[in-house]
C-alpha cells in the first residue's frame, strides 16, 4: 500500500513518491515562505497541464508546479513553471525547455530534491533560447529584479538546509578546482562570513554587495565578493589570515550567491555556519568525534530558561562554533541596552557597554581549531568577544593550557555555564594521566548495605566524554553558579549509569530538566537526549521545573515538519516547534509571577514536579508529564468506563506475567520446524511465524527449559522493548503454543475473575488508544535502543462501568480471532495432507 501525504498547496490527499517528498514539497513551500507567492497562485494538484499544440484541448503536459502571476490562473497568466519527475539534469532541463517552449510561462526551474537549475526564455525573431539565471522573481517582482535587493528587503528563511543541500550537491558535481567536502566546507565559509559581513555593515535603504543580477557578468559578481572578503580579513585579522583566500570558480561563486542572496542569513531561525559545515562534512567527519551541533531554536529556549545578566561570567567549555555563546551575548545586550535606554544612555555609550561585557565576561573553549575559527568570526561580527575564545581541551589539566587561555579562564570563577559536549562511547577518553583529574576517571561500585556507589581507587581504562565534562563544568562554576548541559538520556535513568548520576545530584540542586526529542541532533546522530541545570553546591530545592519538547522542527532527515490539523486532517503551515511553546510559557511565567493562576493554566509543556516525588531516580521528564494521560482519563470518563493499571490486576491475581524465553544461536535458524517469535512478528493482533527463523526441536526445548513458561491458547503477547513496536500485541492460536519467544515480548494470562475481564477483551484494551497514547511516557532511551523496562505494568487500561459492554466487545473481538483461527486450521488440514507449507 503506498503512503499518502497531505499536499501542501492544495490540502489534497497524493501519493507520497520520493520526488513528490523531496521535490514537489519542497519547492512548495519555498515559493510560499521564501518568494512570497500566495497558494493561490500555485497550482499542484491536480496539474496543470500545458498543450502541445494549439488544438490540444486536454492538455498533453502535466506541470509539477505552475505559478501564475495571480490568483486568477488563467493561462496566458502562467509565469513560473517547476520540473521535478526527471531526476537527471540533461533529462530534466530538456523537458523544462519543452513546457517552456509551449506556455506562456516566462521562467523554468528544474529541482530534483538536491540540485536546481533556473532557466528564463528568451524570444527573438521567432525563435526561442534558455538562458540560465541564478534565482527567481520572488512575488510581484520581474526577472530583471532579481539581485536588486537594498537591505531591508532580505528575509529570514526555515528552509535553510534544503538551499544548503542544493548548493552542496551542485558544488560537488560542477565545481573546478575544489572537490573534497572539507575543502567546499571552508569556501562556503568564506562566502557565507562575506554575506554576513555585508548584512551587518549595509545600511537597510542601501543596495546589498552579495548579490547576483540576470544581466552581470561572473566577473562581475566575482569581483565584488573578493572585495568583500577582503573586508572580512581586514576586520578580522586573528581569525582570517592572508593566506585565506576565496578560490571557487566563478561560475560556482555566482550559484551560491543566486542561491542565497534573497535571505537574511544574520537574522535566520539556523546557525547557517553549522547548517553549511554539517552538509558539507556530514557526519563521517564530526560524527566521529561526537560533536552534534545543538540547533539554534534549542539554544535560544536554554539561555532564556537560564535568564543571564550583564555580569554573569559565561562559559562553554566545548563551544564548537559557538551557538551558546552568541545567543547568550545578543541575549544579555538586548535586556541591558533596554535598561540603559530607559536610562538615557545615549548609543555610543551602550555600545561602548556591549563591547566590555562581550570582551569581559564570554568565554570559550573547544579543541578544534577550525570550529575555534568559526566561533570567534561570529563572535567579532556580532562586536567581537572573539578575544574570549581559545582553542584547548576543555578535559585537560587547566595549568597544562596555554597562557593566555589560563589567565582568562580558570576554576571556579563562573557564573553560568551552557554546553553540549562531545559524547560517544567511541570516542572515550582513555590514558591514566588524564583520568586521574576526575572523580569519574575512576571506577565506582556499589555498596549492597545502601545501595550508594562510592569511588574505588581504581583507574577506569576509558571513560566517556560526557561524564568528564559533567565534572569538569562543576569544577568551573562558582558556588551557587549554574550549568547547563545536554546529556544522553541515558545518564537521567539508566542502572549502568546511576553513579553518574549520584554524583551529579548529591551535592547540587536538580532546578531543570527539559525532555529533548530523538530527532533533535538527526541526520548526524539518533542520540536520544536531555537539557539538565544544575547550580552547584546548592540544597535540592522543592520543586523541579521539567518540560516536554515532542519536536523541534525537524524529522530524522533534518527536513522541517509541520503541526497536523486532526480536525481537518490535514497538516498546517505552522512548522512543529515546541521550544517556541516553551518559551512562551515561561515568558508568562516570569512576566505573571510562578504562582499566577493564569500562567499555571496556561502551561502545558512546562510543569513542576517535587524532588521527593522522584520515583526510582528516574529523571525522565515525560515520565511525569500528565497532559496525555489527562486526555486519556477525559475521553475514558466520555465513554463511561475508568482507568485500571495493569500493576493493579497482577496483585489480584486477575492477571499473570511471564517472561519470554530468549534467543536461539543464529546458527539455527532456519534449521528446524519451530517458530522463533521476534519482535517485528507482533502485529495486527496476530504473529508471523518466519520460515527463515524456525529452528530445530531440541533447540526450543534446550532454551525454554524447565522453568520456561508453557503457552496456552489466548495468551497476550506484549512488545516492551524495540525502537517501533513497544505496546504491540498478539493473542496465541491453538496452533502457536510450541512456539520460542524473544525475551523482548512479555506473556500475560487471564484468569477467571469478576470484573468482566477475558483475554479478547484485554487485547482490546492494550490496543485501545487510551493505553497506547500512555506508552510514550512510560518508554526510555538507552543511547538509541528504547524499553519499557516494568513500567508496562504502570498502564492503565480502559475497563467499561458496564460489565454487558465488556461482555459485548469480548464477545466481538472473539468471533473475529476465531474466525481467523478456522481458516488457520484449513490451512494447517492442506499441509498435513500435501507437505509443510513456507509463508
Amino acid at each position: 500500500m503506498n503512503s499518502k501525504l497531505i499536499d501542501f498547496i492544495s490540502g489534497i490527499e497524493v501519493s507520497a513518491t520520493p520526488e513528490e517528498q523531496e521535490a514537489v514539497q519542497v519547492f512548495s513551500k519555498q515559493l510560499v515562505e521564501d518568494y512570497g507567492y500566495s497558494k493561490e497562485q500555485i497550482i499542484t494538484h491536480p496539474q496543470f497541464r500545458v498543450k502541445s499544440r494549439p488544438s490540444d484541448n486536454k492538455g498533453q503536459y502535466p506541470v509539477d508546479i505552475a505559478v501564475f502571476r495571480n490568483i486568477q490562473k488563467k493561462e496566458d497568466d502562467l509565469y513560473i513553471i517547476v520540473e521535478c519527475k526527471k531526476k537527471n539534469r540533461r533529462d530534466g532541463q530538456s523537458q523544462l525547455e519543452d513546457y517552456l517552449k509551449f506556455s506562456k510561462a516566462k521562467v523554468g526551474v528544474w529541482f530534483n530534491g538536491s540540485e536546481k537549475v533556473f532557466l528564463r526564455k528568451i524570444e527573438k525573431n521567432g525563435q526561442i533560447f534558455f538562458d540560465k539565471i541564478p534565482n527567481i522573481p520572488k512575488v510581484d517582482q520581474e526577472i530583471e529584479d532579481i539581485g536588486r535587493f537594498k537591505r531591508k528587503d532580505l528575509k529570514p528563511t526555515s528552509n535553510i538546509q534544503s538551499i544548503f543541500k542544493s548548493i552542496r550537491n551542485h558544488l560537488a558535481g560542477n565545481t573546478v578546482g575544489v572537490t573534497r567536502d572539507e575543502m567546499l566546507a571552508q569556501q562556503m565559509i568564506n562566502l557565507i562570513f562575506c554575506k554576513l559581513y555585508d548584512e551587518r555593515f549595509t545600511h537597510p535603504d542601501n543596495p546589498i554587495k552579495f548579490r547576483v543580477g540576470v544581466n552581470e557578468s561572473p566577473k562581475e559578481v566575482e569581483n565584488r565578493i573578493l572585495e568583500l572578503f577582503q573586508k572580512v580579513q581586514q576586520t578580522q585579522k586573528d581569525v582570517f589570515t592572508e593566506n585565506d583566500e576565496i578560490i571557487m570558480d566563478r561560475n560556482s561563486i555566482v550559484y551560491v550567491v543566486g542561491e542565497l542572496q534573497n535571505y537574511s542569513l544574520m537574522n535566520s531561525n539556523r546557525d547557517v555556519i553549522t547548517d553549511a559545515f554539517e552538509t558539507f562534512i556530514g557526519h563521517t567527519l564530526k560524527g566521529s568525534q561526537g560533536q552534534f551541533f545543538t540547533p539554534r531554536n534549542v539554544v535560544k529556549m536554554i539561555v532564556e530558561i537560564l535568564n543571564p545578566n550583564e555580569n554573569d561570567k559565561i562559559l562553554d567549555p566545548a563551544c564548537g562554533s559557538g551557538g551558546f555563546l552568541l545567543e547568550s551575548l545578543k541575549f544579555v545586550w538586548n535586556k541591558m541596552s533596554n535598561q540603559y535606554f530607559e536610562l538615557g544612555w545615549s548609543d555610543i555609550q551602550i555600545e561602548k557597554k556591549k563591547f566590555e561585557i562581550a570582551t569581559s565576561n564570554f568565554k570559550g573553549i573547544d579543541k578544534d581549531f577550525f570550529l575555534v575559527k568559526v566561533a570567534k568570526a561570529y563572535m567579532n561580527l556580532m562586536g567581537d568577544g572573539k578575544t574570549g575564545i581559545f582553542c584547548e581541551d576543555g578535559l585537560e589539566n587547566p595549568q597544562n593550557w596555554a597562557s593566555q587561555t589560563y589567565s582568562q579562564i580558570q576554576l571556579g570563577e563562573f557564573d553560568l555555564l551552557m554546553t553540549n559536549p562531545p559524547f560517544g562511547s567511541k570516542i572515550s577518553v582513555t590514558g591514566e594521566a588524564k583520568l586521574k583529574e576526575f572523580q569519574l576517571g575512576y571506577k565506582w561500585k556499589q555498596n549492597p548495605r545502601d545501595s550508594k556507589f562510592y569511588k574505588t581507587q581504581t583507574i577506569a581504562q576509558k571513560t566517556p566524554p560526557q561524564e568528564l565534562f559533567i565534572e569538569r563544568c562543576l569544577h568551573m562554576l562558582k558556588t551557587g553558579g549554574k550549568m547547563a548541559i545536554i546529556l544522553p538520556e541515558s545518564y537521567l535513568h539508566a542502572p549502568s549509569k546511576k553513579y553518574v548520576l549520584q554524583y551529579l545530584t548529591e551535592k547540587n540542586n536538580i532546578q531543570t530538566i527539559i525532555d529533548l526529542p530523538q530527532n533533535t541532533f538527526r541526520p548526524f546522530c539518533g542520540v536520544k537526549t536531555c537539557l539538565v541545570i544544575v547550580q552547584k553546591n546548592q540544597r535540592q530545592q522543592k520543586n523541579i521545573m521539567m518540560g516536554v519538547v515532542e519536536q523541534v522542527g525537524q524529522d530524522h532527515k533534518g527536513d522541517l515538519i509541520y503541526r497536523f490539523d486532526k480536525n481537518k486532517e490535514t497538516f498546517t503551515t505552522e512548522i512543529w516547534d515546541d521550544t517556541l511553546l516553551i518559551r512562551k510559557e515561561l515568558a508568562l511565567k516570569n512576566s505573571l509571577g510562578e504562582g499566577n493562576r493564569i500562567a499555571r493554566k496556561s502551561r502545558k509543556y512546562l510543569f513542576y514536579v517535587s524532588s521527593n516525588s522522584i520515583i526510582k531516580n528516574y529523571y525522565i521528564p515525560r515520565y511525569y508529564w500528565n497532559l496525555k494521560i489527562e486526555e486519556a482519563k477525559i475521553q475514558a470518563k466520555a465513554m463511561n468506563m475508568f482507568l485500571m493499571p495493569l500493576g493493579e490486576l497482577l496483585e489480584k491475581n486477575i492477571l499473570v506475567s511471564y517472561k519470554g524465553h530468549g534467543s536461539p544461536p543464529s546458527r539455527y535458524k532456519g534449521r528446524g520446524r519451530v517458530p522463533y517469535i521476534r519482535v517485528a512478528d507482533i502485529g495486527n493482533w496476530d504473529i508471523y511465524k518466519n520460515p527463515t527463523s524456525r529452528i530445530p526441536y531440541n533447540i526450543y526445548k534446550s532454551i525454554k527449559g524447565v522453568n520456561g513458561v508453557d503457552l496456552q491458547e489466548k495468551d497476550i503477547l506484549f512488545v516492551r522493548r524495540g525502537s517501533y513496536r513497544i505496546g504491540s500485541v498478539a493473542i496465541l492460536s491453538p496452533f502457536d503454543k510450541e512456539v520460542l519467544l524473544t525475551s523482548e515480548i512479555t506473556v500475560l494470562r487471564v484468569n477467571n475473575n469478576n470484573i468482566g475481564l477475558t483475554a479478547y477483551y484485554l487485547l482490546f484494551a492494550l490496543s485501545h488508544e487510551i493505553t497506547q497514547i500512555q506508552i510514550n511516557n512510560k518508554v526510555f532511551v538507552d543511547t538509541t535502543l528504547t524499553n519499557i523496562g516494568e513500567r508496562w505494568k504502570e498502564l492503565e487500561i480502559p475497563i467499561f462501568s458496564e460489565i454487558e459492554k465488556m461482555n459485548h466487545i469480548s464477545d466481538s473481538v472473539a468471533d473475529i480471532i476465531q474466525n481467523k483461527w478456522k481458516s488457520v486450521e484449513s490451512l494447517q488440514q492442506i499441509q498435513n495432507n500435501f507437505g509443510r507449507l513456507n509463508f
